[in-house]
């Protein structure tokens, strides 16, 4: 087999200290950037491999970020993993991505892999379920870990996500603004804390205007575009049909208007429909999707920055920091059509 290319083996054809060669290696603003350039340069061309497990034991740190959320495949995950990706980037991090689509066991193998690979910490929308002890486990053996999206009772972690119930509340008063009493809710579960802040929201807003809580106008469940579709099958077919409907997502509410729009109706005109999360997608859908923004850069960027620094030594206090939503108002959404 080929030995391997060493530190050693860089500095004698460069004519540096092999202490020079690390630094430059590793970024260290104490080598020149020119002398960095070269040195890195030469090391590509003999193939050099940085050692990540000899580092790690020099240093305590391995350098290894772990990240784990329901399903890469849901834009608003992707948009928070872009945040975090770009933040880590900035201090020459490597995360590891993994999905658990809501399997605590799945889950709970990716953290022990972590602990076992020598992870520095851990990033986590935890799935339905997640009891506090697994999240406890990785801080009691020195990996850190952040959450995101979802919290969980029991936990002292810093927690980053938007305020839902408050989020909701502003689609549901917008929409009873424009006129709206019968307005359902489609999507969420009671299993996360997002689907119990979410409904509360919509609850209290109905509440708050004096409109009857009707659980026939309900649908939990749908966070996809075919589960909007087929949610707007079933509320079409109701006795007294929804003249709005808040949605649970952006995916959501587009599966709804097409739902709504396979049924000859019009979406924004005979029914109004409500996003959540302001992906990109919402504004160029037909018509442009109403919707809230959910400050999912903010969150990613806030969780990384969070887990950086408190691996640095400083300490985001614990507890849920709350990203404030805001209303993006467009083509989905108009005024009750009154019957001539």
């Amino acid at each position: 087999m080929a030995q391997k290319v060493k530190l050693s083996t860089i500095a004698e054809t460069l004519g540096l200290s092999t202490a020079t060669v690390s630094l430059a290696l590793r970024d260290s603003p104490l080598v020149a950037t020119l002398t960095r350039d070269k040195i890195k340069e030469q090391a590509r061309a003999l193939g050099y491999i940085y050692n990540r497990r000899a580092a790690s034991l020099r240093t305590s740190r391995s350098g290894i970020i772990g990240v784990v959320v329901h399903d890469i495949m849901n834009p608003f995950y992707g948009e928070i993993l872009k945040a975090i990706e770009a933040e880590l980037d900035r201090d020459k991090q490597t995360f590891i991505l993994s999905n658990h689509y809501d399997s605590v066991d799945k889950q709970r193998d990716f953290i022990e892999t972590l602990l076992q690979l020598g992870g520095d910490g851990v990033i986590m929308s935890p799935a339905i379920g997640t009891p506090p002890e697994d999240i406890q486990l990785a801080e009691d053996n020195g990996m850190p870990a952040i959450l995101i999206a979802r919290s969980i009772e029991g936990l002292d972690v810093p927690i980053f996500r938007g305020d839902d119930a408050y989020g909701i509340s502003l689609a549901t008063n917008h929409l009873i603004g424009l006129g709206h009493r019968c307005i359902a809710m489609v999507g969420g579960t009671d299993q996360t804390s997002t689907g119990r802040d979410r409904y509360q929201g919509y609850v209290n807003a109905l509440r708050k205007a004096n409109i009857e809580v009707d659980p026939e106008l309900r649908i939990p469940g749908p966070r996809s575009k075919q589960g909007g579709f087929e949610a707007a099958v079933h509320l079409l077919s109701l006795p007294q049909k929804p003249t709005a409907v808040v949605c649970w997502n952006d995916l959501v509410a587009i599966g709804m208007m097409n739902g709504i729009a396979r049924a000859g109706l019009v979406p924004g005109v005979d029914i109004s429909v409500t996003g959540y999360d302001d992906l990109e997608e919402a504004s160029i859908a037909t018509p442009a999707l109403t919707t809230v923004w959910n400050g999912q850069a903010d969150v990613g960027r806030s969780a990384a920055r969070a887990l950086l620094d408190k691996l640095s030594g400083s300490h985001e206090p614990d507890g849920i920091h709350l990203i404030k939503p805001e209303m993006r108002i467009r083509q989905s959404t108009g005024p009750l059509r009154v019957p001539a």
